[in-house]
């Protein structure tokens, strides 16, 4: 993560003085110099706040879990752990992706629907409707790889299965954030990132817009939005290593004294 600072500050100051951006707009938003683009302070401010927040993306997932002997999980927990890695890994590739194929999201579709399914057991315990969270869970990225496979073999897709399925998948992360909010593994600080993280995707087109006029760069929200996605899947990870806190039972009552 230190190179990567440390060539964000270099590849900033090559910007300012040469006017070329494309060694900067390769380093944080991993795209080719568009003649259109003219270097201003506002441009470079705006993609070195990209490229902090991936910097700060990769040192989350890096550092691990926060010290201190952690527990040992069960293998339910272990699954999901893994899942939650893997999920994160591919917001890393997509940056890196120039054109995005059906298969490609049939696949990531299937690795959501892993996490969304091994979440279940996990939360089972402590979640009264954990049932409900998994079916909407299903529903939403159930509903993105059907539409990737009706849209390859040449069949209309309708707008109300893709709405079914965003408003399913926006209904599984806000139970997903309570249930983690309620359940002691989870530091406050990974479940103020899913919320960061689900109003960003919300507002990142406008934010988009607003930036692209400001520092006449495409797509900036967009990416910081992704950065943030993937600190909330690793931490989430992560935190499943902490100790779960059992609520403790009220103290019973003194005994009433006998009366003489």
């Amino acid at each position: 993560m230190g190179v990567y600072v440390i060539a964000l500050a270099i590849v900033g100051a090559l910007a300012l003085v040469s006017g070329d951006l494309s060694a900067m707009l390769r380093l944080t938003l991993v795209l080719e110099m568009d003649e259109r683009l003219a270097v201003t302070w506002h441009s470079v401010v705006i993609l070195g706040l990209v490229g902090a927040m991936w910097a700060w993306a990769l040192w989350q997932g890096l550092r691990g879990p926060l010290a201190g002997p952690p527990v040992e999980v069960d293998r339910d927990t272990a699954r999901l752990r893994i899942a939650l890695y893997v999920a994160a890994a591919s917001w890393l590739v997509y940056p890196l992706v120039t054109s995005w194929s059906w298969w490609m999201s049939l696949l990531d579709s299937a690795v959501m629907l892993a996490v969304v399914w091994l979440y279940h057991p996990v939360l089972t315990r402590g979640l009264k409707h954990a049932d409900h969270m998994r079916s909407f869970g299903v529903v939403a990225y159930g509903s993105i790889a059907v539409s990737e496979v009706l849209d390859w073999v040449g069949l209309p897709v309708g707008d109300l299965l893709l709405l079914v399925g965003g408003l399913a998948a926006l209904i599984w992360t806000v139970l997903l954030l309570r249930a983690q909010r309620n359940d002691s593994r989870w530091q406050t600080s990974t479940v103020m990132y899913g919320i960061a993280s689900l109003v960003l995707m919300f507002i990142s087109s406008l934010l988009d817009r607003l930036l692209e006029t400001v520092g006449n760069v495409p797509g900036t929200a967009t990416t910081i939005a992704g950065a943030v996605t993937l600190i909330w899947l690793t931490r989430s990870a992560h935190d499943l290593v902490n100790p779960r806190l059992e609520p403790t039972a009220p103290p019973s009552p003194p005994p009433l004294a006998a009366q003489p």
